[in-house]
């Protein structure tokens, strides 16, 4: 599918697992993160076990500092990025009026703020050498009225089907991955009680990515993974908004 691939949030989660999975199919990365001792662990590991090339950028996304120096590394053209992807995020507990608007302003940067930067930096070299591919770790959440969480979601969803449509005749593919709830650290840094979600309702990480990966190489501009959550998807575009909203409001 690619050669270099550059990952936000790679310190854990999904994007620890898109930078096994690629690793493995002998890709080298470019692992972004704000844990310096985490990325360079993982990066030890991947070099160890597949004999790629790791390189580890650390950089706080929050701020223009750390955008900037992502954005400096996809616009090297001696070393370029041929899939983007865009993982960094998290999920906020508080109802968006009884968060502090700072939170909500620091949770859009991060969720359609920074995707759309990095995006229209990789976009910039992929043109210019005729391909490449742009994942976006978006959510089932996005099809249903959840909060701002919902909303952001949606909004990198709306942009990745239309940024397929629009720069897939140059060869360039861009793909929302849209999971649902995931055994992965998201839910336990936001304290939610797993338990309180259905056994069933639960992905693994490394179906996933299989599945995002394989979406993306389809030139897919949406993916769903798992035939369970495309069926919720589709039972959310008709069902009533207030039933929908109840039972979305825990998940990615």
């Amino acid at each position: 599918m690619t050669r270099t691939v550059l990952i936000t949030g790679a310190t854990s989660g999904l994007g620890a697992e898109f930078a096994r999975q690629l690793a493995a199919k002998g890709a080298d990365l470019v692992l972004v993160g704000r844990n310096s001792a985490r990325l360079e662990h993982n990066a030890a590991q991947l070099r160890t076990a597949h004999g790629i090339h790791v390189e580890v950028l650390v950089a706080d996304l929050h701020t223009e500092a750390g955008t900037k120096d992502v954005v400096a590394r996809l616009d090297d053209a001696g070393r370029p990025v041929t899939t983007l992807i865009n993982n960094a995020g998290y999920g906020l507990v508080e109802p968006f009026a009884d968060s502090p608007i700072e939170t909500e302003l620091d949770h859009l940067r991060i969720h359609v703020t920074v995707p759309l930067v990095l995006s229209h930096a990789a976009l910039r070299g992929m043109r210019t050498r005729g391909g490449g591919h742009i994942i976006n770790l978006a959510s089932v959440a996005g099809f249903t009225p959840r909060g701002t969480y919902g909303a952001v979601k949606a909004a990198i969803i709306s942009f990745s089907r239309w940024a397929n449509i629009k720069y897939g005749p140059e060869g360039i593919n861009v793909t929302a991955v849209c999971p649902g709830f995931v055994h992965t650290e998201f839910h336990q840094r936001m304290k939610v009680d797993k338990r309180s979600v259905p056994r069933w309702m639960w992905l693994n990480a490394d179906d996933v990515v299989a599945q995002g990966l394989n979406d993306a190489a389809r030139g897919k501009g949406v993916s769903i993974p798992s035939l369970r959550y495309k069926v919720l998807a589709a039972i959310a575009r008709f069902a009533p908004p207030s039933i929908v909203a109840r039972f979305a409001w825990r998940g990615r």
